[in-house]
């Protein structure tokens, strides 16, 4: 497997490694073999995905005799919801007579969180990889062991701490992906730049049009980098005990307002909200002397050059208040928000006057 470049999870007996390559599933049977995490695969995706990737799929398991079965939901962030949660363990119940059943996330994010969350409760706890198929999920949400669901009130509400045994990275698997979802995972990789490795950020600064236009090597390096960074986090801190995993919210707790105040619709990307969210963050802390305009200007002339939003249009900022209130960060009725001191380097902050969150996402929604 001398292609795949190796980035390891340690965590003791949930330890995994995070596989990283062009084009290389085709080593996924050796891999699975290795792991003996069952005799029967049941792949978690959405039609658009099954489509496109059954094929390369299947035909590796096939090669050593593993059974397989497609369990479909809907191509939206709703697909993490109560419903499609009780739904896909009873069609798994079905598929479980005298198996070896582990599920495969074939997807992003949302079929990533869904997958990983029914894997933990299904029999409490069965085993479970990550295939990430947007660049967004490759960097962030296929690592780390958060899987959740959200509730009407909030992003993520319904939820655990549970680690895949594998992820699997093919950037082959991105070909498929429109610009702004491009962008969406980008912004994440923004994020890993802003909280612990300015030479990313400033890498992202010089080479982000080779991102977009998925430059095998540029994609190789940036997605090793971030995943080096989350794993070197989740190790360190698994279940956010320590407060060291808290850095990786970074952007999300208005970003996450954002996203549940608009419905959970395709009005804004997860990566778009979250860019948002970097954005007021930073404001935030430039209000409070936290980091310089230097800094402020640094994140907002890269998040604007790149194609994501440092404003948004026409939100309702009750809505966002309201959600942000529902956000899981807040401590005993204080508010915690991961703010910069410089590109490279953040801390957290509680109990920020509300006053002021609200001044700074109100200066940033454009009227049309």
């Amino acid at each position: 497997m001398k292609d795949l470049k190796r980035v390891a999870v340690n965590l003791k007996e949930r330890s995994y490694d995070i596989l990283i390559g062009f084009n290389q599933l085709d080593y996924l049977p050796k891999i699975l073999k290795e792991l003996d995490i069952g005799n029967y695969a049941v792949i978690i995706t959405n039609p658009k995905i099954k489509k496109l990737l059954q094929d390369k799929i299947t035909r590796p398991l096939k090669k050593i005799s593993l059974g397989s079965n497609f369990i479909q939901v809907p191509d939206s962030e709703k697909s993490k919801s109560i419903k499609y949660l009780i739904s896909t363990i009873s069609k798994i119940s079905k598929l479980d007579i005298k198996k070896r059943i582990f599920i495969i996330a074939l997807g992003g994010g949302v079929i990533g969180d869904l997958a990983g969350f029914v894997a933990s409760i299904y029999k409490r706890g069965i085993p479970y990889i990550q295939i990430p198929t947007t660049l967004l999920a490759q960097v962030d949400s296929s690592i780390g062991g958060k899987v959740a669901v959200d509730l009407d009130c909030g992003k993520n509400l319904l939820g655990a701490f549970y680690q895949p045994r594998l992820v699997f990275s093919d950037i082959s698997l991105l070909s498929s992906l429109n610009q702004r979802q491009i962008l969406s995972g980008l912004s994440e990789i923004i994020k890993y730049g802003v909280i612990s490795d300015k030479e990313l950020f400033d890498y992202i600064k010089h080479n982000y049009y080779k991102i977009l236009e998925l430059d095998e090597k540029v994609l190789i390096y940036i997605i090793s980098q971030s995943a080096k960074i989350k794993a070197r986090i989740v190790s360190d801190d698994e279940k956010e005990q320590k407060g060291m995993r808290t850095i990786l919210n970074f952007g999300h707790t208005i970003g996450h307002a954002i996203e549940a105040a608009s419905g959970y619709s395709k009005r804004y990307t997860h990566g778009e909200a979250i860019a948002f969210g970097m954005v007021c963050a930073t404001d935030l802390a430039h209000s409070l002397n936290i980091c310089s305009s230097k800094t402020l200007s640094q994140l907002e002339s890269l998040i604007s050059r790149v194609g994501l939003p440092v404003h948004i249009k026409n939100p309702s900022l009750s809505r966002i208040m309201k959600a942000y209130l529902h956000d899981k960060k807040f401590i005993s009725g204080k508010n915690r928000f991961v703010l910069p001191l410089k590109i490279g380097k953040v801390d957290i902050f509680e109990d920020i006057p509300e006053d002021r969150i609200k001044e700074v996402i109100k200066r940033r929604i454009k009227r049309k």
